[in-house]
């Protein structure tokens, strides 16, 4: 009762309204110290549904593109899917500063439910594909048109205490890191399902005609049950925004260290009441630093994601593994799984030891003899390239969901809730943009290095 009447002033001190949704999220904040668990699993399942179109493509997309019959030589093929790949991230760097902005000023439930809406139709519409072109342009309008991401992030920060924020973060990154690993899982144990399992899906039923589909489908009726859970989400961006500004400088009580205010909200509280808000992110070195290092990184993974499934179904010839779809979606599961348990039990204590900042350090430099070592594993067989290609695996993508949630939680500590949208939109469109030339980047890479096999310097795979 203590805890009640001493609530209840400062309800009224800090101006909140009955019926505004985002008042009511602050007033669970400020009566509740806990971590909100419902809320965090629809936020991880809305995540991981945006998530898994993202790669689901990658274990089929090179027999995909040779099915299409455009490239003339097997080496070409890795060329031209890279386009495929890249294309999903260049509409998405066209659009996600839009979507960041139209979530402030409308709120992250409508984009959040708009974006698992779009996932539905043109990831459907994608395994439908009769040619490259149409491939193309399905993946572009499926990343320009679903902005759920950078609201995501934001809405992750908003519904959690300033002490859980990590925790919040955290979820966004194990989501979308799994989802960006059990995609291609998905792939590649769905794909083809007439050539794997005849005696289920025959060769003229519409999962034989259309070989892709059927993961296609499998992650659009999940994306669907992400858009009827976002429903229940509660929206985070108050409706009288034009009193927040106002409010947050006026009333909030230096002493209120519950209350969500993150030092740097306070700092830019009197820039936000005379100037426009994106102009003031692009002055913010914190947040401006720590997108620069994220797209990065960025780059890096999504040429590693192309780059790994490809070589890994290459044949042996051109310095790849000889797998098949279901051999990289095995070794993807298990990167998965294991990726799902560091986060739930290790990050968040790594994070707390060490913080942000260097757990992401610590990645990046461990990152670059792991790499080094891929061309030693192709020439392993047997079980002992199985243990040591999934070791390498699920080490590579824990450093890297380590590095990509350190960053997260290091951008939304930067900026203050009325900037949040905005500005994962802009770390959204520079990843996105950067994301974009990583698939291209490294399918030509991977091509033109499997036709110098006989190179003097750094033959084939090496160079890569």
């Amino acid at each position: 009762m203590e805890d009640n009447s001493a609530a209840e002033p400062l309800i009224k001190k800090q101006g909140y309204h009955d019926n505004c949704e985002a008042c009511k999220i602050e007033r669970f904040k400020e009566s509740n110290t806990g971590i909100p668990f419902k809320l965090l699993f629809f936020v991880w399942v809305v995540t991981l549904a945006a998530a898994l179109p993202i790669s689901s493509l990658f274990p089929f997309l090179y027999f995909m593109t040779r099915d299409f019959h455009i490239a003339k030589r097997e080496e070409d093929i890795s060329y031209y899917a890279g386009y495929v790949g890249s294309s999903f991230m260049f509409g998405r760097a066209l659009t996600s500063l839009l979507w960041g902005m139209v979530a402030d000023k409308y709120g992250r439930k409508p984009i959040i439910m708009i974006g698992t809406i779009i996932v539905v139709v043109f990831n459907t519409l994608f395994g439908l594909s009769v040619n490259y072109w149409m491939a193309i342009s399905t993946r572009f309008l499926l990343g320009s048109l679903c902005g759920i991401l950078g609201p995501m992030r934001a809405y992750a920060s908003e519904i959690c205490r300033k002490e859980h924020q990590a925790l919040g973060m955290s979820v966004i990154g194990t989501s979308w890191g799994i989802g960006l690993v059990i995609g291609p899982a998905v792939g590649g144990f769905l794909a083809q399902p007439a050539e794997k399992y005849p005696q289920i899906f025959s060769r003229e039923s519409l999962f034989g005609r259309f070989p892709y589909f059927l993961p296609c489908l499998v992650i659009s009726v999940f994306a669907l049950v992400a858009f009827i859970i976002s429903c229940w989400l509660p929206e985070t961006l108050h409706i009288h925004c034009e009193e927040n500004i106002a409010r947050n400088s006026r009333e909030a009580p230096p002493e209120d260290n519950t209350y969500e205010s993150i030092q740097s909200q306070e700092m830019e509280v009197s820039k936000l009441q005379s100037t426009v808000s994106q102009r003031s992110l692009f002055r913010n070195w914190p947040l401006v630093s720590a997108i620069i290092v994220y797209c990065i990184f960025q780059l890096h993974d999504m040429a590693y994601s192309e780059i790994f499934s490809l070589w890994a179904v290459s044949s042996r010839k051109l310095g790849g593994l000889s797998f098949s779809t279901s051999d990289v979606g095995e070794v993807l599961s298990v990167t998965g799984f294991g990726m799902l348990l560091f986060q739930l039990f290790l990050y968040t204590w790594i994070e707390r030891m060490l913080g942000a900042i260097l757990v992401s350090r610590i990645g990046a430099v461990i990152t670059i003899p792991l790499l080094s070592s891929y061309p030693f594993i192709a020439k392993l067989s047997g079980p002992v390239l199985l243990l040591v290609l999934n070791s390498a695996s699920l080490l590579k993508n824990v450093l890297s969901i380590s590095i990509t949630t350190g960053l997260l939680v290091i951008q939304n500590r930067a900026v203050a809730q009325e900037q949040r949208g905005a500005a994962n939109g802009i770390s959204m469109s520079a990843m996105s943009l950067f994301k974009a030339i990583g698939p291209a980047a490294g399918g030509s890479l991977l091509s033109w290095a499997q036709g110098r096999q006989h190179a003097e310097f750094l033959p084939a795979t090496w160079f890569l």
